[in-house]
């Protein structure tokens, strides 16, 4: 007994079983994880370092080379960039795409202490190293902003609420905060005066160190209690380090006040943010690897009633950006899109069969394929993204070819008058070897990908294995499934009736095209002519049609990076950055612009620029091509912009 046989004469185990399929691909549907593009885990690694008032020349010449001579050692090694500014360097190193992040890591770290040597003295701890993914953009941008408090104050009041909460959140992987720091006290002492006096610098720093130590001092006891002496209270503010008395010159106290200028101020003073050419802190939102996008923005927007009651009332959260409104949107258009496709197809069978018995086997096979599909992409780790559900589009054109082949034959021995059963045994028996043929024909299309190297490999690998899946589950629906179906719901030939309007429409389309090829026989010259034409036609066209990865999509987001001089101080960047936010502010098409420059990112400032609604506007290339000329007066700075 062959395997169709089997099926056939068992069907309720071969419904159970398509069934159980169906299902299997509905729970993974609402299980799987949702991303614009395939998660592709590009190996690379950051290495921080800092030594605080260091020069920019001078963190390069003595953190960054060292380090670079020792990483330039590591296997699978393919691109470092490094960025060196006022007291931070920063070190990126990408690897091959067949090198764990793990393992090169771990070699990373040894690479670190292997320099230390090299690394001056004055550095106090190792250079740090972060895993990072730079495909991943941040998901989302909150922005704090109040009318009453100071970038650093707003820091200082939601750094623990607002951050230690979204970590808590599940699919948020990363929570930074950008456009501030702490609050501090900021003492700028003034060099002539200590000189005057004879006191030295490090005098300076060991008294105030002495005085902001919270420590025990002592004991005091009698024969029944013990107290603990402590120093006051570390001071927090700067009048309390204004009467410190950091030295004794001719018996009268020298204060600090006497020599410098101290004042409330923030741990980092070159940082800073703005949303909408306001002041703001912004919280920078990363996803953990794998996770869903869609229900990690819509966990994080659940919980921002319970945020936005843990910070002080006068200040304010708002959503900057928000990366989801764009995926759904995107996704939305491909899943109808796929709906429309199965419709199509069966529709046109159904058109063509004119039987709604013979239309329901290719339509189940459809569509319980497409299903099958789903539940081994959960299994095989994948998402629902725009590649995934394009695959699984052009599959439903492939994934119909075999039920019809098989429902057409089987078709075939009933109006030659056989019995359904035996019509359905002996139908699928035949075409079997076809089927199979046909399916290991499709497969072998998308070997190529499947062994494709590098970035493009990584990415359409995900596509290539979706289409595979579906036409190899696709195989096994026809020699199971449909024949099984065909015993079951289609019925013995009856007499046949005359000629549809159909069959007649169809039957003067033949007549046409027999026309059409008598002339192309008769003319053989002039068919090889336009044969020959076309294909010329096609190389020119190639060689005219733009290339790239991706076809330019419109996502209602910008990012861009702004570049100044090195020279330029810190006041007049932020004042360029100002300028530039209320300059892209002002485009009839923008509807929220962040802006922000300091902490840990090196050099310049960054946006992140969210577009109104695609009715509402121009595209977002035309926006950013627009825009391109305004930017370029903002002097000594070069923005670039560039629609995600």
């Amino acid at each position: 007994m062959s395997m169709t046989a089997l099926f056939i004469r068992r069907p309720v185990g071969t419904i159970l079983l398509t069934i159980g399929i169906a299902l299997a691909g509905v729970m993974a549907f609402f299980s799987l994880p949702v991303a614009p593009l395939p998660d592709i885990d590009l190996p690379t690694v950051n290495v921080t370092a800092t030594l605080p008032g260091a020069s920019p020349q001078t963190m390069g010449s003595s953190v960054a080379a060292p380090l670079e001579k020792r990483f330039q050692s590591i296997a699978g090694l393919t691109e470092m960039t490094s960025r060196s500014n006022v007291g931070i360097t920063q070190v990126t190193l990408q690897f091959d795409l067949s090198k764990s992040v793990d393992g090169a890591a771990r070699e990373v770290q040894a690479a670190i202490n292997a320099a230390r040597a090299d690394l001056p003295a004055t550095l106090k701890t190792n250079p740090t190293y972060k895993k990072i993914n730079p495909a991943d953009a941040p998901i989302m941008i909150l922005s704090l902003t109040s009318d009453t408090r100071s970038p650093s104050q707003i820091y200082d009041a939601v750094s623990a609420a607002v951050q230690q909460r979204l970590l808590q959140i599940q699919g948020v992987g990363d929570a930074n905060l950008a456009g501030a720091s702490l609050p501090a006290v900021r003492v700028d002492l003034d060099p002539a005066r200590l000189n005057a006096m004879g006191i030295a610098l490090e005098d300076v720093r060991t008294a105030i160190a002495s005085s902001s130590a919270d420590r025990p001092n002592g004991v005091i006891e009698d024969s029944r209690t013990s107290w603990l002496l402590y120093t006051r209270t570390p001071a927090l503010a700067a009048a309390d380090y204004r009467d410190l008395v950091i030295a004794w010159r001719g018996g009268a106290a020298v204060r600090l006040s006497d020599v410098a200028s101290v004042i409330d101020g923030a741990e980092d003073v070159r940082t800073s943010g703005f949303y909408n050419g306001k002041r703001a802190v912004e919280v920078i939102i990363s996803r953990q690897p794998g996770a869903n996008i869609i229900q990690t923005i819509d966990a994080v927007k659940a919980s921002l009633p319970s945020l936005r009651a843990a910070i002080p009332g006068d200040i304010r959260l708002d959503i900057a950006s928000d990366l989801s409104t764009t995926i759904r949107a995107s996704l939305h258009e491909v899943e109808m899109t796929l709906v429309i496709a199965i419709l199509l197809v069966i529709g046109v069978v159904g058109l063509f069969l004119q039987s709604w018995r013979a239309t329901v086997v290719p339509a189940v096979a459809t569509t319980v394929s497409l299903l099958g599909t789903l539940g081994l992409m959960y299994l095989f780790g994948f998402s629902l993204n725009n590649l995934s559900l394009m695959a699984l589009t052009v599959a439903t054109g492939f994934v119909v070819d075999d039920a019809i082949v098989v429902l057409e034959n089987i078709q075939r021995h009933i109006e030659d008058g056989m019995r359904v059963r035996d019509a359905a045994l002996k139908g699928a028996r035949e075409v079997g070897f076809t089927v199979l043929a046909i399916t290991l024909g499709l497969v072998a299309v998308f070997i190529p990908l499947l062994f494709m190297g590098g970035l493009p490999g990584r990415l359409f690998n995900e596509f290539a294995i979706t289409m595979t899946i579906a036409v190899l589950i696709s195989l096994v629906l026809s020699l199971t499934t449909t024949p099984m179906l065909c015993a079951l719901i289609l019925r013995d030939s009856a007499k046949p009736a005359g000629p549809s309007r159909f069959d007649r429409a169809f039957d003067r389309l033949q007549a046409a095209y027999a026309g059409l090829l008598d002339w192309a026989i008769g003319h053989r010259r002039a068919t090889l002519a336009i044969l020959a034409g076309a294909f010329v036609l096609q190389i020119l066209m190639l060689g005219a049609v733009p290339k790239g990865l991706f076809p330019d999509e419109d996502t209602g987001s910008i990012l861009g990076a702004v570049r100044s001089d090195q020279a330029m101080s810190f006041q007049a960047l932020e004042d360029r950055l100002q300028r530039i936010g209320r300059i892209i502010k002002a485009d009839p098409g923008v509807e929220n612009v962040v802006v922000f420059t300091g902490g840990q990112r090196v050099g310049g400032g960054f946006l992140f620029v969210t577009l109104k609604d695609q009715k509402e506007r121009a595209s977002a290339r035309a926006i950013a091509n627009r825009l391109r000329e305004p930017l370029a007066q903002v002097t000594g700075t070069t923005s670039f912009l560039n629609p995600v």
